[in-house]
């Protein structure tokens, strides 16, 4: 897909911002991080429900995050760009010096994400 514009450009980091603003979305991401899991060693790190998981996979699997390979009776996911993982570091990082005003902040918080990005 081509950028045309810098609208697009905004709208498009928008809906991934918002893709990663799922707690679960961003406990199997940091779990993928190191290293392809089965669906149950996704549920086994982050402790969601086998459906919930699943659930997610989808999603971040349709959006490109995520890919999956099929490893004989398992299908294994991992990141689908390393990018990702440092992307999800880089966020790390920033907490370290935002994170007492991010807590504080009554802007964000209470809105419900959408399941899909």
């Amino acid at each position: 897909m081509r950028l045309d514009t810098p609208a697009q450009t905004l709208d498009l980091q928008a809906k991934l911002f918002r893709g990663l603003a799922d707690p679960s979305r961003l406990a199997i991401l940091t779990a993928l991080c190191r290293g392809p899991l089965h669906v149950g060693a996704v549920v086994a790190a982050t402790r969601l429900s086998q459906s919930n998981v699943s659930n997610h996979l989808r999603c971040l699997s349709e959006c490109g995050l995520v890919r999956a390979e099929p490893r004989g009776r398992f299908v294994y996911y991992r990141l689908g760009d390393a990018r990702v993982g440092e992307l999800l570091q880089l966020a790390l990082d920033l907490l370290g010096g935002v994170a007492d005003g991010i807590a504080a902040c009554d802007r964000y918080g209470a809105e419900t994400a959408k399941p899909c990005i």
